[in-house]
């Protein structure tokens, strides 16, 4: 059975199981969570699971304007998009049920979140329009790259990046706004527990657009398999990674997450 997970940013019970019930009433379970906004704890990641039940088909989050323009709110949603859209892939659908009359731009959304709908709570239709979107063929996007994050406060927080296709001659990994720390190579999909790296270096600055950002990068060859993995500390308003060779310029990949 296709089900709905639903991320309620509001702590308002009331309003989530009236919003069960109607769902109910259209064939649709609704699962969910109220977010906890501490990203310290890194409690984006507590959902990461369950969205990624296989009958899990759609992710709604109820919030407000005002809440989505909140810095730690924004980034801790753009985490937990990434990491499920690492997984159930970049068309995966999410839907933002925005709550009270501000208005809220698709184009100022964090760069994971940028594909969502936008979608009034209070629009009397809101709800065959949700199951509407359950129901809707999924068009596969395809990504020219990896991109995957893993966060506790026992590990910290860690980027994975990779190609998707072909391979990097090495890997380059920025961000701006907060620190890299410590990186790694290893085969995809979870953190290695030993790595060897080929010319690593650090403290790159680079200029992308108006943004500086601080760079770490290694020259271990990369293909679909094997990734790059850095650890960050603080909150990057802005990722940037890619291939990376010294000989040769290199197509880059440039992130919002704030």
């Amino acid at each position: 059975m296709k089900t709905l997970w639903l991320t309620s940013i509001p702590h308002a019970e009331d309003k989530v199981k009236d919003f069960m019930s109607r769902m109910k009433a259209y064939g649709l379970q609704v699962l969910g969570h109220f977010w906890e906004d501490n990203l310290e704890k890194m409690a984006w990641v507590g959902p990461r699971e369950e969205i990624l039940k296989p009958e899990v088909a759609l992710w709604a989050v109820w919030a407000t304007a005002e809440q989505l323009k909140t810095p730690s709110i924004r980034y801790g949603l753009s985490l937990l998009a990434m990491t499920v859209q690492a997984k159930r892939g970049l068309s995966f659908p999410i839907s933002f049920l925005l709550e009270g009359k501000e208005a809220l731009a698709a184009e100022s959304l964090p760069t994971p979140l940028k594909g969502a709908d936008l979608l009034p709570s209070s629009d009397p239709a809101m709800p065959a329009k949700l199951v509407a979107r359950v129901h809707a063929p999924v068009k596969e996007i395809p990504a020219e790259y990896r991109l995957d994050v893993y966060g506790t406060p026992q590990i910290g927080q860690w980027f994975e990046a990779g190609p998707a296709k072909d391979t990097w001659p090495g890997a380059i990994f920025g961000v701006a706004g907060a620190e890299i720390t410590f990186h790694a190579v290893g085969p995809g999909g979870s953190l290695p527990s030993q790595s060897t790296l080929d010319y690593p270096l650090k403290g790159l600055k680079l200029i992308w657009g108006e943004v500086e950002y601080t760079a770490w990068a290694a020259r271990n060859r990369l293909d679909p398999g094997t990734s790059y993995f850095v650890q960050v500390k603080g909150s990057p308003a802005s990722l940037l990674f890619g291939p990376y060779s010294p000989d040769a310029e290199a197509e880059l990949y440039a992130l919002k997450l704030g």
